[in-house]
């Protein structure tokens, strides 16, 4: 993963292959931002003109490159947009800080080393900064499944490989305010990157029980706990759900349990999340165009599990228990047929009216599960329905929860970390949908409002008195189009830092 440092170098003394400074939108030219001084100055105070000439504007996201003038120690002055001034005695939000920085160190990938001069006027823009560059620099190392030789693979790491070193101008590195926002960012942003290399990797190489032993592997790490079920002993507990998804993959399910525990702690999260490792449909398989980005149907399995040693790195004042409900849903001889009678995990029985409607049937089991051990509170993560794609779009998670309150923090809390998001509703009238004439109930429902469907579908196998809330993000989970700000293409890590500041704040007495 890419370094990070706080200097206490100014940004024309640092050796660096590029400086990176920040340049907004201004009433009739770019303006450049706090943290620029000592580079603007190189320049002869026309650095914003110069910019100008060279068509800049100072938009959100634009990246411009020039040759730096003398006195700077970096060779190259990159100027990332940063949108709109803002108004007197306003500093830039968070988000754009991370979109910029983002963009910064995607155009110097390949770099050794990037001094970032942007507007860092507290510990919040410095962790804004981190992440975004962390983020940003992330690349997915193509040779832990692409073959070839070892010459090939070392000439692709070098030619595409992320920038190795990224060096925050501004901050105080003898401050423990900056020192901790620095640490946080560092240990949150490894974590996302885990849950995008995941998503990322082939799925005839992450099977579930490939996934189950990251798992174990981390936890032994970190010092968290695990337990894995395998097909045995999910047969032996009654997981109809989990085994009927899996039954028609010669790679068999498996359900984890990772644990995170702080002595002090006073509340308690589950988190769960659907890990179909690859999802054809099953007998209802997918058209023709839509299977070949299934290998992130695990991407809320991946969020959960990041999460969680995240939380521990962090060593947060909170427990945690991550549930990964792991399965193939593959088409054979074998496979779970529309109309079949599912038994779930603790007695309540499903018709499965369409295999593809699998994710909510591995949640069920573990929801379930999850509330036997009577957690404060269950948050499920999940890939659920191209529904809610169409609902939000791409970049847009939705939310749904048994408690009003919830859906409010839960949105709160994304938007302090960061991740768009939205809350929906679970209308009452969308239940008798859902009924069935040989089962409790079925795994499929109206067609029209079928992400809130799948909502009031996992609803029921939430136990009695327990908040519960359903993180369905299957829009921003995969990045099928270009990347942009700190987001590349592929698996993104979408709802681990949503994930990591409810803990956070559940750690602080926040949860209720």
């Amino acid at each position: 993963m890419t370094a990070l440092t706080l200097s206490t170098s100014s940004a024309a003394a640092l050796r660096a292959d590029a400086v990176v400074v920040g340049v907004a939108k201004g009433a009739k030219s770019p303006v450049v931002a706090v943290g620029a001084e000592a580079v603007d100055k190189a320049f002869g105070g026309k650095l914003a003109a110069v910019l100008e000439t060279l068509g800049a504007t100072g938009a959100e996201g634009e990246v411009t490159k020039l040759p730096a003038a003398s006195g700077l120690k970096a060779p190259v002055v990159l100027a990332v947009g940063l949108g709109e001034v803002p108004a007197k005695g306003d500093g830039y939000d968070a988000e754009t800080l991370r979109r910029a920085a983002g963009a910064a160190a995607r155009a110097l990938s390949g770099s050794k080393k990037g001094a970032f001069a942007l507007p860092i006027e507290d510990p919040a823009g410095a962790t804004a900064v981190a992440e975004g560059a962390l983020l940003g620099a992330y690349t997915y190392d193509k040779s832990n499944g692409n073959g070839g030789n070892a010459k090939d693979k070392d000439k692709d790491k070098k030619n595409n490989g992320p920038l190795a070193e990224v060096a925050l101008v501004g901050g105080k590195p003898r401050d423990k305010a900056y020192k901790a926002a620095v640490e946080r960012a560092t240990a949150l942003v490894a974590e996302v990157n885990r849950a995008r290399d995941l998503i990322n990797t082939p799925s005839n190489l992450l099977t579930p029980a490939a996934f189950a032993a990251e798992a174990v592997a981390a936890a032994k790490e970190h010092g968290l706990k695990t337990e894995v079920l395998d097909e045995k002993a999910l047969k032996k507990g009654g997981y109809g759900g989990i085994l009927g998804v899996g039954q028609g993959s010669e790679a068999p399910p498996r359900l984890v349990r990772i644990a995170y525990t702080h002595p002090k702690a006073e509340k308690t999260l589950a988190l769960v999340g659907k890990g179909i490792t690859y999802d054809s449909g099953g007998i209802s398989l997918k058209p023709a165009g839509h299977n070949e980005t299934m290998k992130c149907d695990m991407s809320g399995a991946a969020a959960v599990f990041a999460a969680v040693v995240a939380a521990a790195k962090l060593g947060l004042r909170v427990n945690l228990t991550g549930w990964l409900a792991l399965a193939e849903n593959m088409p054979s001889g074998s496979a779970t047929r529309p109309g079949d009678v599912l038994s779930m995990y603790g007695g309540k029985t499903v018709e499965v009216l369409n295999t593809d409607a699998e994710g909510r049937l591995v949640l069920a089991d573990a929801i379930t599960r999850a509330g036997e051990e009577k957690p404060d509170a269950i948050v499920d993560v999940a890939t659920l329905t191209g529904a809610m794609v169409f609902a939000l779009g791409n970049r847009t998670f939705g939310i749904m929860t048994n408690d009003e309150a919830f859906r409010t923090t839960l949105h709160e809390v994304a938007e302090e970390a960061g991740e768009p998001s939205w809350p929906m509703p679970l209308p009452d009238h969308l239940r008798k949908g859902i009924d069935s004439p040989v089962a409790d109930l079925a795994n499929m429902g109206e067609r029209m409002g079928g992400g809130l469907v799948a909502g009031i579908f996992l609803k029921e196998f939430v136990a009695d008195g327990i908040t519960w809330g359903h993180l369905d993000i299957a829009g921003p989970a995969f990045n099928e189009s270009g990347p942009f700000g700190y987001t590349p293409k592929g698996g993104t890590g979408t709802a681990v830092r949503t994930l990591v500041r409810l803990a956070e704040r559940t750690a602080d007495g926040d949860l209720g």
